[in-house]
């Protein structure tokens, strides 16, 4: 095929993927933060770092405007891979308890530096902090702040064997500042300070 086909369909399949997704504007902007119901069904947001979608009435926590995008309908967000939200129900279809746990342990997974605690994941996650921490146990078998300790410490222990970081360093680099509390934590899941941790490594290397 000719490239100058090649490219004209290239542009047409460019220029139907821009018009799924509605500009933000002021007004829409206005309407999320104020979570007015009289643009329900006018458009959907949806928040890049969570991968939900919601209806503009939704009364979580107002997203940072750079992680949002606009979609005129919700049949177009569910396309863009983007799940419902729990708390507003924008497809009136409740979003299955595994997908939900999905997408908050890949939300863990990208931000375990940044302070997490129960409440800020069930507000990112549209969900109240007694249901969320009862549905994650009950699919992953541990509660939402092991998992988060869990991913903590196992990148705690990459730096250990892969870098000469100090101890203090490495608490900071994985979302723990207070360095006593990262020793005692690492001590009480793994046996081993982080120190015998890492001289541990060291020696079956050799």
């Amino acid at each position: 095929m000719p490239d100058s086909i090649n490219n004209e369909l290239q542009e047409s399949h460019d220029h139907r993927i821009l018009n799924d997704v509605d500009m933000m504007t002021n007004e829409k902007w206005q309407a999320i933060i104020d979570n007015d119901a009289s643009y329900n069904n006018q458009f959907f947001y949806a928040v890049k770092t969570t991968g939900i979608f919601c209806k503009p009435s939704c009364k979580s926590r107002v997203p940072k405007k750079e992680n949002v995008r606009i979609f005129p309908n919700a049949e177009q967000a569910l396309r863009a891979n983007f799940r419902p939200c729990k708390r507003c129900k924008p497809t009136n279809v409740r979003l299955p308890d595994n997908e939900w746990v999905i997408l908050i342990t890949e939300y863990i997974d990208k931000n375990f530096t940044e302070k997490l605690t129960l409440e800020t994941l069930s507000d990112i996650a549209h969900g109240s902090p007694y249901h969320l921490h009862r549905t994650f146990k009950k699919i992953k078998g541990i509660t939402p702040v092991e998992y988060i300790q869990q991913v903590r410490l196992n990148a705690a222990k990459e730096y250990l064997i892969q870098t000469n970081k100090a101890i203090a360093d490495i608490a900071i680099c994985v979302g723990m500042a207070n360095t006593p509390y990262f020793i005692t934590l690492f001590k009480k899941k793994t046996g081993q300070t982080p120190a015998q941790f890492r001289q541990m490594s060291k020696m079956e290397e050799m």
